[in-house]
């Protein structure tokens, strides 16, 4: 007689990681590649509850940086938690010091936001490293710095007092121009006036504001993207409801979709000058890829989403839906002169989370890499590789009852052609209730090495690689809970 089987449960990825480790990682399959040298990091959540209170949005978890560090010998892992206002005093008091994006804190309007509070900078969207310096990225609000060895909190980082704003917002997705490198991000502003703060950063970490474009309709945005000579945004009508948020309700809550107002596509001169708005019927997306100059035409490619309840539905019931992600495609949106908006749907195959080779950032790329399905429904359990002239889509699954998280490519050399390098993933295995990191050839998808994790990584959003090797500086204890700092 055979047992029952029982399925794995996927909606572990979401447990918390309450430790913070160090060690170099001995568990190998495979060869680590000779060339590949340098620093992943990778951000996310690394919990969702602060004492006995449940965060109720995927946003809202506390952000932890993990990195994995090359040598050309080994690669050494560590985490630590990003060292916020909310997280320290979650630690003392067991309690929230402000709401969540998606979580509210009791007492209605003047608990969460007539105090001053608003949603808690909670420091787990985005990693970014500029001009030496290892930033933690929230798109409501300024970067914590971080030592890029040790990954020990430095404190808020606002470029020298020239993150300007209410909020000093600065988003989660900066993009670079190799040719220049100069990184370009943004902020939303919401009073006194809505406006997008639009920031160049130069190589040598020197902020100035680019622009700042006033809108009467500011829409929730979440990426931008860059060519030769513009910032991109595409703004779909995420429209903030201001009697939503007068009755104390979480920020996102108050967020509607209002498709009968459009989207629009916001063209923001790199050398100065007045933005140019062009409208289209309305769009669901989250995240962009690349975009780039053709002729007078201005490219930029995203991935489109089915529906925005589908989008808030996966967000607020992460612990249980976000594992079946709604349907998306890999789109093309081609900008004509004469403000026609062309459409072209580069796969077919849902897929979120879109990167490429960051050398080819503001030109034209051929290649999109993503996390995808191998079946038609279910976890993001493999990684894709789009061809954008053919529509030819590879896929590597990662077997069942996995999740993937966005790829990272690494170059194989600073001249190597555009897929000649190596594709860097995180993937959770159900079935062990324990992470793993998977080095893909670009080339063809083929598996390189896998580095087998003692412990699961949380759900995770974003990631950087820099061929800076972090130095493991300082050891980190290794006690049975997180220490108060």
């Amino acid at each position: 007689m055979s047992l029952p089987t029982t399925t794995p449960d996927m909606g572990q990825i979401f447990a918390p990681l309450m430790h913070e480790h160090d060690y170099v990682i001995d568990a190998i399959d495979g060869a680590l590649p000779a060339g590949l040298t340098g620093t992943l990091y990778r951000i996310g959540p690394g919990k969702w509850e602060v004492g006995r209170t449940l965060m109720h949005h995927l946003f809202d978890g506390d952000g932890m940086v993990s990195q994995f560090a090359f040598d050309g010998r080994s690669v050494r892992f560590r985490n630590r938690y990003v060292r916020t206002g909310q997280f320290k005093h979650g630690l003392v008091s067991g309690d929230l010091r402000g709401p969540g994006v998606g979580t509210a804190l009791p007492g209605g309007l003047w608990a969460n936001f007539a105090k001053g509070k608003g949603p808690a900078n909670v420091a787990n969207t985005g990693v970014a490293m500029h001009a030496g310096r290892l930033l933690a990225l929230w798109e409501g609000g300024p970067p914590h710095r971080l030592d890029p060895d040790t990954l020990e909190t430095l404190g808020l980082y606002d470029f020298g007092g020239r993150l300007r704003g209410a909020l000093k917002s600065f988003s989660a997705h900066p993009k670079w121009d190799p040719a220049t490198g100069e990184m370009f991000n943004f902020g939303q502003d919401l009073a006194p006036l809505p406006a997008l703060n639009c920031w160049k950063v130069d190589r040598r970490g020197r902020m100035r504001r680019l622009a700042k474009v006033r809108m009467l309709n500011m829409p929730w945005n979440h990426d931008v993207a860059l060519t030769t000579r513009h910032m991109v945004f595409v703004l779909d009508p995420y429209m903030f409801d201001l009697r939503t948020m007068m009755s104390g309700a979480p920020v996102f809550d108050a967020i509607q979709h209002r498709p009968e107002k459009g989207t629009r596509f916001v063209l923001v001169p790199r050398d100065g000058g007045p933005a140019r708005i062009v409208e289209h019927e309305a769009l669901v997306h989250v995240h962009v890829a690349n975009a780039f100059e053709d002729g007078g035409d201005t490219v930029v490619d995203l991935v489109l989403l089915e529906d925005f309840a589908a989008v808030r539905r996966d967000l607020s019931e992460f612990r249980t839906r976000f594992t079946d992600p709604p349907p998306s495609r890999l789109m093309r949106y081609r900008i004509t002169p004469a403000g026609r908006v062309i459409e072209t749907q580069l796969s077919e195959r849902p897929g979120e989370f879109p990167q490429y080779d960051w050398r080819r950032s503001t030109r034209r790329h051929r290649y999109t890499y993503m996390t995808g399905r191998t079946g038609a429904g279910g976890e993001y359990d493999s990684v894709l590789k789009v061809d954008n002239d053919t529509g030819r889509t590879e896929v590597h699954g990662m077997g069942p009852h996995t999740f993937v998280g966005e790829p990272i490519f690494v170059p194989r050399t600073t001249d190597s052609a555009e897929d000649d390098g190596w594709l860097l993933a995180v993937v959770y295995l159900a079935a062990e209730h324990r992470s793993q990191l998977s080095i893909l050839d670009a080339r063809d998808l083929e598996n390189v090495a896998t580095l087998h994790l003692k412990h699961h990584l949380p759900f995770g959003f974003h990631g950087t690689f820099t061929r800076r090797v972090a130095d493991p500086g300082a050891p980190i204890p290794h006690p049975d809970r997180l220490p108060i700092p």
